[in-house]
């Protein structure tokens, strides 16, 4: 029997990139699947899909949404060129299925597979789901969803939720440890916002909770100016860690008791798995203001706290923090309430998703 093929379209930014590589990596090992992706030259994806050991082909194709008039006429002028070379490329390679995971290399892939007749299934991590897949929602033939809200978008949706490294799964409660631990991090790309805020509101908060300790994730490009922005305040306090990047995250995700950070779906899907109690500032920039209303299904439900950043001040910030870190309680119903939206096995049952589809089901 010949090997299952599958074409993995979208990436972009991490939120898209990783779950689908964990989508691939469960067709591949576990069911021998060849697996090739399609993205363009701007993402994660060219660094991070090679790595994986997956063949790459890229078109070109920009942004629509959150852009000036110019780049939004060249992505109008560059879609049917990119649909083009996404049906050669069906046409060379011969996929049973077609996985969309959103970003901007999604919308041709699954547009070319809708006219070719390959079987389509969408992926989307965020509860308002982003323009290619809203674009296809009700033509493809199966989608999986993070959140139950989600289904509304697409045709025969299942809640899977969003892939996440099973060591996030195996993390002890908060609260097992000496004193109270506030970890920061705006992606792997820092957020501006909490490095300039942060550094000002430190002192206090350590005058309030004599131990706490800090771990603040910069990102590498705004370490040196998160630097000099605890300098202009005396300095790095010891109980503070200052690092641009953090290649362990799930270990400190356990050993924090609050998280401060923004509102992305592979974010959101480790707050859940790893069940943290959080304050959520969605970036106001995502595309179709996708992270607020992935926050307000956790705030909702009673699972995390949220600050919109145009209210968020040093003041607000604070009185936020220290309103968290003060109430055990109240973490601990909200770590209680974000494990409500784990999903263990989302690779699994993405995969076998894809295995259904493939078999004309």
């Amino acid at each position: 029997m010949a090997a299952l093929r599958v074409w993995i379209a979208g990436g972009g930014t991490g939120g898209h990139v990783i779950p689908a590589l964990a989508i691939a990596n469960e067709l591949r090992d576990r069911h021998g699947a060849e697996v090739r992706f399609v993205g363009t030259a701007r993402g994660l994806e060219t660094r991070l899909v090679p790595a994986a050991g997956f063949a790459l082909d890229l078109i070109q194709v920009g942004q629509l949404k959150n852009v000036s008039l110019a780049t939004r006429v060249r992505t109008l002028l560059d879609l049917p060129l990119g649909v083009l070379a996404c049906v050669r490329m069906l046409r060379r390679y011969r996929p049973q299925v077609v996985v969309g995971v959103g970003g901007y290399a999604s919308g041709p892939g699954m547009l070319a597979a809708l006219l070719l007749r390959v079987p389509t299934l969408a992926f989307e991590p965020n509860a308002v789901p982003g323009l290619a897949n809203k674009a296809v929602g009700r033509l493809v033939q199966a989608a999986a969803v993070n959140f139950a809200e989600t289904r509304r978008y697409f045709r025969n949706a299942r809640v899977t939720g969003t892939p996440v490294r099973p060591e996030f799964f195996a993390l002890a409660d908060a609260g097992t440890h000496t004193g109270k631990r506030l970890l920061v991090f705006g992606a792997s790309q820092g957020a501006r916002l909490f490095n300039q805020t942060l550094p000002r509101i430190v002192g206090p908060l350590l005058q309030r909770m004599s131990q706490l300790s800090v771990v603040h994730q910069t990102g590498a490009r705004h370490v040196e100016s998160t630097l000099a922005a605890y300098q202009q305040m005396g300095g790095v306090p010891a109980q503070v860690q200052v690092t641009p990047y953090l290649d362990d995250m799930a270990a400190q995700f356990g050993a924090a008791d609050v998280i401060l950070c923004r509102s992305g779906a592979s974010t959101m899907a480790e707050l859940a798995a790893a069940g943290r109690a959080a304050l959520l500032v969605p970036f106001p920039q995502a595309a179709d203001d996708h992270q607020r209303k992935n926050a307000e299904v956790f705030v909702a439900a009673g699972a995390a706290a949220m600050l919109v950043e145009q209210k968020l001040t040093e003041e607000s910030l604070l009185a936020q923090l220290l309103e968290l870190l003060e109430d055990s309680a109240r973490c601990a119903a909200m770590a209680a309430a974000a494990r409500q939206f784990a999903h263990p096995h989302a690779a699994r049952e993405i995969a076998g998703m894809v295995l259904e589809l493939a078999r004309g089901g």
